[in-house]
């Protein structure tokens, strides 16, 4: 006996018990509709797209039979048709949504980013202006402490020279540029 000898009483019992085990969703009822003619009627009997509506989309086949009559007189299969298609639209406006934020905090991400690496480069300015005033100042440090010891008057008169020029107390402000540099 093969399966053309079938009934269709037998082959649309197993499709029933396929759809209510979860073991043929839609996909297979489609293809099996487009295997046979004997299949592609068997397929679109009414209890099997029931089934599949309600595992499917549970929340949906009970508030159905509660809308409008025009809905209740569709046939199964159409009805699933349609909630897939909006079941379809919304799972893809849902990705765009995600995609839509993933993007604005690649954005964020981009502008902290830029904000970060813009005071980098203020606090890189800072240190090389620390850097120099702390040289500065040491030359007028070494500049005080050789005016101290005897020089010719040549070099005496630089360095008196420097540490005129120099209006802040530079052990000072020396110490505050080390700390400075350190931090």
């Amino acid at each position: 006996m093969s399966a053309a000898d079938l009934p269709d009483e037998l082959w649309a019992r197993v499709l029933e018990l396929g759809a209510a085990s979860s073991a043929l969703g839609f996909r297979d009822l489609c293809c099996l509709a487009i295997a046979s003619r004997r299949l592609g009627r068997l397929s679109v009997h009414p209890t099997l797209w029931s089934e599949l509506l309600s595992r499917d989309f549970p929340s949906q086949s009970t508030s159905s039979s509660s809308t409008s009559q025009p809905q209740q007189q569709l046939h199964p299969k159409s009805l699933y048709k349609t909630k897939f298609e909006r079941h379809k639209v919304r799972m893809a406006e849902a990705r765009r949504r995600a995609v839509f934020e993933a993007e604005a905090r690649v954005l964020a991400s981009r502008r902290r980013l830029a904000e970060l690496e813009g005071s980098i480069r203020e606090e890189g300015d800072k240190m090389k202006t620390a850097a120099q005033e702390l040289d500065n100042l040491e030359r007028v440090r070494r500049a005080s402490v050789a005016l101290n010891v005897w020089q010719p008057q040549v070099v005496r008169g630089r360095q008196k020279q420097l540490v005129q020029q120099c209006t802040v107390p530079v052990d000072s402000r020396l110490s505050d540029l080390n700390m400075e540099l350190k931090v």
